[in-house]
Protein backbone atom coordinates (compact mmCIF):
# COMPACT_ATOMS: atom_id res chain seq x y z
CA UNK A 1 0.00 0.00 0.00
CA UNK A 2 1.31 3.58 -0.96
CA UNK A 3 0.35 6.56 0.62
CA UNK A 4 -1.98 7.05 -2.00
CA UNK A 5 -3.87 4.17 -1.56
CA UNK A 6 -4.89 5.38 1.99
CA UNK A 7 -8.89 6.27 2.68
CA UNK A 8 -9.32 9.34 3.59
CA UNK A 9 -9.27 11.41 6.17
CA UNK A 10 -6.91 9.33 7.47
CA UNK A 11 -3.86 9.71 10.64
CA UNK A 12 -0.54 9.48 8.93
CA UNK A 13 2.95 8.22 11.08
CA UNK A 14 6.11 9.37 9.58
CA UNK A 15 8.18 6.50 10.71
CA UNK A 16 11.62 8.49 10.46
CA UNK A 17 10.48 11.10 11.60
CA UNK A 18 9.12 9.61 14.54
CA UNK A 19 11.74 6.90 15.23
CA UNK A 20 14.04 9.91 15.65
CA UNK A 21 12.19 11.55 17.80
CA UNK A 22 11.89 8.50 20.23
CA UNK A 23 15.43 8.20 20.02
CA UNK A 24 16.85 11.96 20.74
CA UNK A 25 14.67 11.98 23.89
CA UNK A 26 15.37 8.15 25.37
CA UNK A 27 19.20 9.53 24.54
CA UNK A 28 18.70 12.71 25.97
CA UNK A 29 17.14 11.21 29.27
CA UNK A 30 19.48 8.34 29.91
CA UNK A 31 22.57 11.26 29.26
CA UNK A 32 20.85 13.37 31.95
CA UNK A 33 21.29 10.18 34.47
CA UNK A 34 17.01 9.89 34.18
CA UNK A 35 14.64 7.69 33.53
CA UNK A 36 11.67 8.21 30.83
CA UNK A 37 8.38 6.97 31.19
CA UNK A 38 6.38 8.93 28.46
CA UNK A 39 2.82 9.64 28.59
CA UNK A 40 0.87 7.35 26.05
CA UNK A 41 -2.20 9.55 26.68
CA UNK A 42 -0.74 11.12 23.28
CA UNK A 43 -0.81 8.06 21.45
CA UNK A 44 -3.01 5.89 22.94
CA UNK A 45 -1.28 3.09 20.89
CA UNK A 46 0.65 -0.18 21.53
CA UNK A 47 3.02 -0.48 19.35
CA UNK A 48 4.44 2.96 19.93
CA UNK A 49 4.68 2.29 23.34
CA UNK A 50 6.44 -0.91 22.36
CA UNK A 51 8.84 1.25 20.32
CA UNK A 52 9.38 3.59 23.28
CA UNK A 53 9.94 0.75 25.88
CA UNK A 54 12.45 -0.55 23.28
CA UNK A 55 14.09 3.14 23.24
CA UNK A 56 15.22 2.63 26.72
CA UNK A 57 11.51 3.72 28.92
CA UNK A 58 11.01 2.07 31.97
CA UNK A 59 7.27 2.26 30.95
CA UNK A 60 4.26 4.12 29.74
CA UNK A 61 2.15 6.46 31.93
CA UNK A 62 -1.60 6.53 30.94
CA UNK A 63 -4.32 9.32 32.26
CA UNK A 64 -6.68 6.70 33.01
CA UNK A 65 -7.26 2.70 34.64
CA UNK A 66 -9.21 1.93 30.78
CA UNK A 67 -6.02 2.88 29.20
CA UNK A 68 -3.77 1.20 31.31
CA UNK A 69 -5.96 -1.93 31.09
CA UNK A 70 -5.96 -1.64 27.49
CA UNK A 71 -2.17 -1.35 26.93
CA UNK A 72 -1.37 -4.29 29.69
CA UNK A 73 -3.76 -6.83 27.54
CA UNK A 74 -0.87 -6.06 24.54
CA UNK A 75 1.80 -6.86 26.91
CA UNK A 76 2.67 -3.29 28.17
CA UNK A 77 4.52 -3.41 31.61
CA UNK A 78 6.22 -0.51 33.53
CA UNK A 79 2.26 1.44 33.68
CA UNK A 80 1.95 4.27 35.83
CA UNK A 81 -1.72 5.13 35.95
CA UNK A 82 -1.17 9.27 36.46
CA UNK A 83 -5.06 10.19 37.41
CA UNK A 84 -6.72 8.57 40.76
CA UNK A 85 -8.45 5.70 40.98
CA UNK A 86 -11.81 6.55 43.16
CA UNK A 87 -14.83 4.82 42.02
CA UNK A 88 -15.68 1.58 43.83
CA UNK A 89 -16.01 -0.54 40.49
CA UNK A 90 -12.81 1.44 39.39
CA UNK A 91 -10.85 0.13 42.11
CA UNK A 92 -12.29 -3.31 41.82
CA UNK A 93 -10.54 -3.46 38.12
CA UNK A 94 -7.09 -1.77 39.28
CA UNK A 95 -7.00 -4.55 41.54
CA UNK A 96 -7.31 -7.54 38.52
CA UNK A 97 -5.12 -5.30 36.94
CA UNK A 98 -2.26 -5.38 39.23
CA UNK A 99 -2.27 -9.12 39.75
CA UNK A 100 -1.67 -9.45 36.03
CA UNK A 101 0.84 -6.53 35.71
CA UNK A 102 1.85 -6.14 39.29
CA UNK A 103 4.34 -3.54 38.36
CA UNK A 104 1.22 -1.23 37.77
CA UNK A 105 1.88 2.37 39.97
CA UNK A 106 -0.92 4.61 40.92
CA UNK A 107 -1.47 7.72 41.98
CA UNK A 108 -3.15 8.89 45.50
CA UNK A 109 -4.34 12.55 46.70
CA UNK A 110 -6.51 11.99 49.75
CA UNK A 111 -6.78 9.81 52.76
CA UNK A 112 -10.22 8.52 52.17
CA UNK A 113 -8.89 6.73 48.63
CA UNK A 114 -5.55 4.96 50.13
CA UNK A 115 -7.91 3.25 53.17
CA UNK A 116 -10.19 2.03 50.21
CA UNK A 117 -7.65 1.10 47.98
CA UNK A 118 -5.71 -0.59 51.23
CA UNK A 119 -8.81 -2.28 51.99
CA UNK A 120 -9.18 -3.67 48.47
CA UNK A 121 -5.82 -4.55 47.64
CA UNK A 122 -6.09 -7.03 51.11
CA UNK A 123 -9.09 -8.57 50.27
CA UNK A 124 -7.56 -9.69 47.11
CA UNK A 125 -4.23 -9.95 48.12
CA UNK A 126 -2.15 -7.96 45.98
CA UNK A 127 0.29 -5.06 46.77
CA UNK A 128 -0.61 -1.78 44.85
CA UNK A 129 2.90 0.62 44.25
CA UNK A 130 2.20 3.70 44.68
CA UNK A 131 2.86 7.39 44.08
CA UNK A 132 1.78 10.42 45.98
CA UNK A 133 0.23 13.31 43.85
CA UNK A 134 1.67 16.62 44.88
CA UNK A 135 -0.09 19.60 43.73
CA UNK A 136 3.18 22.01 41.47
CA UNK A 137 0.47 24.60 40.96
CA UNK A 138 -0.98 22.93 38.08
CA UNK A 139 -4.47 22.61 39.94
CA UNK A 140 -5.84 19.66 38.78
CA UNK A 141 -5.35 16.64 41.38
CA UNK A 142 -2.78 16.48 43.97
CA UNK A 143 -2.12 17.34 47.91
CA UNK A 144 -0.12 20.22 48.70
CA UNK A 145 3.50 19.55 48.58
CA UNK A 146 5.25 19.52 52.44
CA UNK A 147 3.86 18.85 55.44
CA UNK A 148 0.15 17.64 53.74
CA UNK A 149 2.07 15.14 51.31
CA UNK A 150 4.24 14.12 54.02
CA UNK A 151 0.91 13.29 56.05
CA UNK A 152 -0.17 11.20 53.14
CA UNK A 153 2.42 9.53 52.61
CA UNK A 154 2.76 7.89 55.91
CA UNK A 155 -0.93 6.88 55.37
CA UNK A 156 0.42 5.18 52.28
CA UNK A 157 2.89 3.44 54.49
CA UNK A 158 0.88 2.23 57.17
CA UNK A 159 -1.31 0.32 54.37
CA UNK A 160 0.59 -3.09 54.50
CA UNK A 161 -1.10 -4.34 50.70
CA UNK A 162 0.08 -0.41 49.37
CA UNK A 163 3.54 0.16 48.79
CA UNK A 164 5.10 3.45 48.93
CA UNK A 165 7.28 4.29 45.75
CA UNK A 166 7.78 8.20 46.08
CA UNK A 167 6.13 10.96 44.15
CA UNK A 168 4.13 12.73 41.16
CA UNK A 169 4.27 16.15 40.10
CA UNK A 170 2.93 17.01 36.62
CA UNK A 171 2.99 21.01 36.51
CA UNK A 172 1.49 20.93 32.94
CA UNK A 173 0.83 24.98 33.41
CA UNK A 174 4.06 25.34 32.13
CA UNK A 175 4.59 22.96 29.43
CA UNK A 176 3.20 25.63 26.89
CA UNK A 177 4.90 29.08 28.40
CA UNK A 178 5.87 30.82 25.06
CA UNK A 179 9.46 31.52 24.98
CA UNK A 180 12.16 29.09 26.40
CA UNK A 181 14.09 31.28 29.60
CA UNK A 182 10.05 31.75 30.99
CA UNK A 183 9.18 28.44 30.44
CA UNK A 184 12.35 27.20 32.11
CA UNK A 185 11.66 29.70 35.68
CA UNK A 186 8.07 28.75 35.71
CA UNK A 187 8.74 24.84 35.49
CA UNK A 188 11.73 25.05 37.67
CA UNK A 189 10.08 27.54 39.84
CA UNK A 190 6.82 24.82 40.27
CA UNK A 191 8.88 21.81 40.67
CA UNK A 192 10.83 22.93 43.51
CA UNK A 193 8.56 22.34 45.80
CA UNK A 194 8.56 18.79 44.53
CA UNK A 195 12.08 18.05 45.31
CA UNK A 196 11.68 19.80 48.57
CA UNK A 197 8.64 17.23 49.19
CA UNK A 198 11.34 14.68 48.72
CA UNK A 199 13.54 15.88 51.06
CA UNK A 200 11.29 15.99 53.71
CA UNK A 201 10.28 12.53 53.27
CA UNK A 202 13.14 11.27 53.10
CA UNK A 203 14.22 12.92 56.51
CA UNK A 204 11.19 11.28 57.85
CA UNK A 205 12.98 7.75 56.34
CA UNK A 206 10.10 7.67 53.74
CA UNK A 207 11.30 5.53 50.40
CA UNK A 208 11.32 7.80 47.42
CA UNK A 209 12.55 5.87 44.95
CA UNK A 210 10.62 7.53 42.29
CA UNK A 211 9.87 11.41 41.56
CA UNK A 212 7.99 11.78 37.78
CA UNK A 213 6.99 14.75 35.80
CA UNK A 214 7.81 16.81 33.21
CA UNK A 215 6.67 17.17 29.70
CA UNK A 216 7.67 17.70 26.62
CA UNK A 217 7.49 21.66 26.54
CA UNK A 218 10.24 21.17 29.53
CA UNK A 219 12.17 18.01 28.47
CA UNK A 220 15.35 19.84 28.35
CA UNK A 221 14.69 22.05 31.44
CA UNK A 222 13.29 19.19 33.93
CA UNK A 223 16.45 17.23 33.68
CA UNK A 224 18.27 20.03 35.80
CA UNK A 225 16.42 19.13 38.94
CA UNK A 226 18.53 16.23 40.81
CA UNK A 227 15.51 15.26 42.68
CA UNK A 228 13.60 14.51 39.57
CA UNK A 229 13.88 10.59 38.62
CA UNK A 230 11.71 10.49 35.29
CA UNK A 231 10.09 12.18 32.69
CA UNK A 232 6.28 12.02 31.58
CA UNK A 233 6.96 13.68 28.29
CA UNK A 234 4.40 12.32 25.72
CA UNK A 235 3.80 14.76 22.79
CA UNK A 236 7.61 14.59 22.19
CA UNK A 237 7.15 11.17 19.86
CA UNK A 238 4.85 13.15 17.05
CA UNK A 239 4.57 16.88 17.84
CA UNK A 240 1.84 18.99 17.05
CA UNK A 241 1.09 22.87 16.04
CA UNK A 242 0.60 24.16 19.88
CA UNK A 243 3.67 22.25 21.04
CA UNK A 244 5.97 23.79 17.82
CA UNK A 245 4.29 27.23 18.66
CA UNK A 246 5.82 27.40 22.28
CA UNK A 247 9.44 28.13 21.52
CA UNK A 248 13.06 26.00 21.43
CA UNK A 249 16.28 27.09 23.70
CA UNK A 250 17.59 28.70 20.39
CA UNK A 251 14.96 29.98 18.49
CA UNK A 252 11.40 30.90 17.45
CA UNK A 253 9.75 27.68 17.18
CA UNK A 254 9.72 24.47 19.11
CA UNK A 255 12.31 22.58 16.50
CA UNK A 256 14.00 19.97 18.95
CA UNK A 257 11.69 17.56 18.08
CA UNK A 258 10.07 16.91 14.69
CA UNK A 259 6.30 17.00 13.47
CA UNK A 260 5.94 13.54 12.91
CA UNK A 261 2.06 13.05 12.75
CA UNK A 262 -0.29 14.75 10.35
CA UNK A 263 -3.90 13.93 8.97
CA UNK A 264 -3.89 13.42 4.67
CA UNK A 265 -7.16 14.67 3.09
CA UNK A 266 -8.37 14.78 -0.38
CA UNK A 267 -9.62 17.96 -2.20
CA UNK A 268 -13.55 16.75 -3.02
CA UNK A 269 -14.54 19.93 -4.69
CA UNK A 270 -13.29 23.26 -6.20
CA UNK A 271 -16.32 25.38 -6.71
CA UNK A 272 -14.77 28.80 -7.49
CA UNK A 273 -11.40 29.96 -8.19
CA UNK A 274 -10.96 31.13 -4.69
CA UNK A 275 -12.26 28.03 -2.73
CA UNK A 276 -11.61 24.40 -2.78
CA UNK A 277 -13.32 21.88 -0.14
CA UNK A 278 -11.36 18.79 1.32
CA UNK A 279 -13.03 16.39 3.39
CA UNK A 280 -11.67 16.46 6.63
CA UNK A 281 -13.63 18.89 9.11
CA UNK A 282 -14.29 19.08 12.80
CA UNK A 283 -14.15 15.15 12.82
CA UNK A 284 -10.97 14.62 11.48
CA UNK A 285 -8.77 17.23 13.66
CA UNK A 286 -8.56 18.93 17.35
CA UNK A 287 -10.80 22.13 17.65
CA UNK A 288 -9.58 22.98 21.16
CA UNK A 289 -6.99 25.18 19.83
CA UNK A 290 -7.31 28.56 18.24
CA UNK A 291 -5.56 27.90 15.01
CA UNK A 292 -6.66 26.23 12.78
CA UNK A 293 -4.66 22.63 11.04
CA UNK A 294 -1.48 23.64 8.73
CA UNK A 295 -1.03 22.67 5.25
CA UNK A 296 2.08 20.86 5.21
CA UNK A 297 4.67 22.24 2.73
CA UNK A 298 1.59 22.96 0.50
CA UNK A 299 1.96 27.07 -0.20
CA UNK A 300 -0.94 28.93 -1.60
CA UNK A 301 -3.55 27.62 0.49
CA UNK A 302 -5.23 28.41 4.04
CA UNK A 303 -7.28 26.08 5.78
CA UNK A 304 -10.84 26.55 7.50
CA UNK A 305 -13.32 24.32 9.49
CA UNK A 306 -16.45 24.03 6.98
CA UNK A 307 -18.20 21.43 9.27
CA UNK A 308 -18.16 17.89 10.59
CA UNK A 309 -16.77 16.37 7.21
CA UNK A 310 -15.46 19.60 4.95
CA UNK A 311 -12.48 22.33 5.34
CA UNK A 312 -12.48 25.04 3.44
CA UNK A 313 -9.19 25.96 1.57
CA UNK A 314 -9.18 29.74 0.84
CA UNK A 315 -6.66 29.54 -2.21
CA UNK A 316 -3.74 32.56 -1.57
CA UNK A 317 -2.46 31.84 -4.59
CA UNK A 318 -3.88 31.02 -7.86
CA UNK A 319 -0.73 30.00 -9.42
CA UNK A 320 -1.16 27.06 -7.00
CA UNK A 321 -4.62 26.49 -6.88
CA UNK A 322 -5.68 22.79 -5.32
CA UNK A 323 -6.76 20.40 -8.13
CA UNK A 324 -9.67 18.45 -7.83
CA UNK A 325 -8.87 14.84 -6.33
CA UNK A 326 -5.50 15.98 -5.04
CA UNK A 327 -4.36 14.94 -1.73
CA UNK A 328 -3.20 17.22 1.06
CA UNK A 329 -1.50 16.83 4.78
CA UNK A 330 -1.98 18.82 7.46
CA UNK A 331 -0.42 18.88 10.77
CA UNK A 332 -2.97 19.06 13.00
CA UNK A 333 -3.18 21.54 16.45
CA UNK A 334 -3.37 19.11 19.22
CA UNK A 335 -1.82 15.71 18.95
CA UNK A 336 -3.68 13.67 21.36
CA UNK A 337 -7.32 14.83 21.02
CA UNK A 338 -6.73 14.29 17.01
CA UNK A 339 -5.19 10.73 17.69
CA UNK A 340 -8.29 9.99 19.98
CA UNK A 341 -10.83 10.32 16.80
CA UNK A 342 -8.90 7.69 14.90
CA UNK A 343 -8.88 4.10 15.19
CA UNK A 344 -5.89 3.70 13.78
CA UNK A 345 -2.49 5.37 12.38
CA UNK A 346 -1.22 4.51 8.84
CA UNK A 347 2.94 4.28 9.85
CA UNK A 348 4.46 5.41 6.62
CA UNK A 349 8.17 5.74 5.01
CA UNK A 350 8.66 7.51 2.08
CA UNK A 351 5.35 6.84 -0.28
CA UNK A 352 5.22 3.17 1.34
CA UNK A 353 3.01 2.43 4.50
CA UNK A 354 5.13 0.28 6.10
CA UNK A 355 2.67 -0.59 8.58
CA UNK A 356 -1.03 -0.08 10.24
CA UNK A 357 -1.21 0.60 14.24
CA UNK A 358 -4.36 -0.02 15.98
CA UNK A 359 -4.99 3.07 18.33
CA UNK A 360 -6.28 0.31 20.64
CA UNK A 361 -7.04 2.69 23.80
CA UNK A 362 -8.74 5.36 21.89
CA UNK A 363 -11.92 6.98 23.69
CA UNK A 364 -11.03 4.82 26.89
CA UNK A 365 -12.15 7.82 29.29
CA UNK A 366 -12.75 5.62 32.19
Amino acid sequence: MTRDDIPTPALLLDLDRFERNVHRMAEHVARHGKQLRPHAKTHKCPEIARRQIAAGARGVACAKLGEAEVLARAGIRGLLITTEVVAPAAIRRLMRLVSEAPDTLIVVDHADNVAALGREATADGVVVDVLVDVDVGNRRTGVAPGEPALALARAVAAQRALRLRGLQGYAGHCAHVVGWKARREASLDALRPLTETRALLERHDLPVEIVAGGSTGTWDIDVELPGLTELQAGSYCVMDLDYRRVGGRGGELLTDFEMALTVVATVVSVPTRDRAMVDAGLKAFSTDKPFPPEPVERAGIAYAFAGDEHGRLTITDPARAPRLGERIEFFPPHCDPTINLYDRVYAVRDSTVEAVWEIAARGRSD
